[in-house]
């Protein structure tokens, strides 16, 4: 079974290769790229596409890489050892299995996302790189060895934020995900906006990637912004003529708050239509 894209999530043809060469490899797939390039969609949809349940795992700041295992609950046993609850004797009703665990005892293959890997310590890769390679983990508490009954198919996503151990790229498939070219962005608006009329389309890409363009930008507007900034030009119904027809000496396209993202970026903007106005006076 090889993954192709479904009807919602147009994957380019590197891409399909990186998902089934990992697939087959039997290797996490660490998946690079801007944010908002869909890198997160994809576990989703590789999930739906090859009808397997999809586990997902999102990293933050303080995740250590134990709690993707399991986590043993110290304070509430204590609690219970005060209170003489009967199961305090059980140590085992204090251990809280994590991500990596319930995909380890499922009982058919699933799709295991570790979302934004890149944003815990330094650490955390390096400290997963034995229980993904044997696919297999021990648990002192409780002297249990937990073994996978199917190699998960694991998708690693990161936003480049730092950069990752040596030791933990190697043991990965990487593919770095492009920011869309015209003609993708085409078929991806397509998928999210069926039957939109051309000429609107047309317009909105040509300022869609001048804004992209523009040197000095914090945040260039991604896939996703392109996308809800569409939704709201639609439900507007403001007319193609208007993009079409935008004055180089107007501040910033309608509705840009979809597009920008922060104030600095706005305020550029605005300052190179100040110049623009200058230099047509001058």
């Amino acid at each position: 079974m090889q993954f192709t894209g479904t009807e919602r999530y147009v994957a380019t043809d590197d891409l399909q290769m990186a998902v089934n060469a990992a697939v087959i490899l039997q290797r996490p797939l660490l998946i690079k790229g801007e944010p908002g390039t869909g890198k997160t969609m994809l576990a989703e949809e590789v999930a739906l596409a090859l009808g397997k349940r999809l586990i997902s795992w999102h990293i933050k700041s303080t995740t250590k890489a134990q709690q993707g295992l399991y986590e043993y609950d110290a304070v509430s046993r204590l609690r219970d050892s005060q209170l003489g609850g009967d199961k305090v004797h059980d140590i085992a009703n204090y251990i809280k299995r994590g991500k990596v665990w319930e995909a380890f005892e499922a009982d058919e293959q699933v799709v295991l996302l570790i979302d934004e890997v890149d944003k815990a310590d330094i650490e955390f890769p390096n400290d997963l790189l034995l229980e993904l390679d044997r696919m297999e983990f021990y648990v002192y508490e409780t002297g249990e060895r937990v073994v996978a009954k199917h190699r998960p198919i694991i998708i690693i996503t990161s936003n480049n934020e730092k950069e990752l151990p040596d030791a933990f790229l190697r043991r990965c498939f990487f593919h770095f995900i492009n920011f869309p070219d015209r003609e993708t962005m085409l078929r991806i608006v397509d998928v999210h906006h069926p039957g939109i009329k051309k000429s609107l389309v047309d317009e909105a890409l040509d300022v869609f990637f001048d804004v992209r363009k523009i040197p000095g930008l914090k945040k260039k507007p991604s896939t996703s912004e392109l996308v809800d900034w569409l939704k709201l030009l639609l439900s507007d119904d403001i007319p193609d003529e208007i993009l079409k027809q935008r004055d180089p000496t107007k501040a910033i396209p309608p509705l840009y708050g979809a597009l920008l993202k922060n104030e600095q970026d706005v305020h550029l903007l605005e300052r190179l239509a100040f110049m623009t106005r200058r230099e047509k006076h001058s």
